[in-house]
C-alpha cells in the first residue's frame, strides 16, 4: 500500500504503510495493539510512526479498561535447537 508522503528520514516516495503489532508493558499489565499502521521506506530502510498514531496509541494505552478486549495469549519460550 503506497503512501503520498514522502519518508521522514531520507525524503523517498517510495514509503509505503504497512501493518504492525506491538505490545507495551509486561506480565499481567501487558496491552496489545493490533492494525497500527506504520511508515515504512524500503529505499532507506526506516521504519516509524506518525506523530498522529503515537498520540492514538497513547490514548488507546490511557483508556485501555474501556477499550481493550480480552483473550488468552499462547506464550512460548525460544529454545534454540540442539546443534
Amino acid at each position: 500500500m503506497s503512501s503520498d508522503r514522502l519518508c521522514a528520514h531520507c525524503g523517498s516516495p517510495a514509503v509505503q504503510i504497512r501493518h504492525v503489532t506491538r505490545s507495551f508493558g509486561r506480565a499481567a499489565t501487558i496491552l496489545i495493539i493490533e492494525a497500527i499502521p506504520m511508515y515504512d521506506c524500503p529505499q532507506c530502510g526506516e521504519s516509524y510512526f506518525s506523530a498522529q498514531t503515537l498520540h492514538e496509541i497513547e490514548r488507546i494505552k490511557a483508556l485501555r479498561k474501556s477499550v481493550a478486549v480480552s483473550r488468552p495469549i499462547p506464550v512460548a519460550a525460544f529454545q534454540p535447537a540442539a546443534a
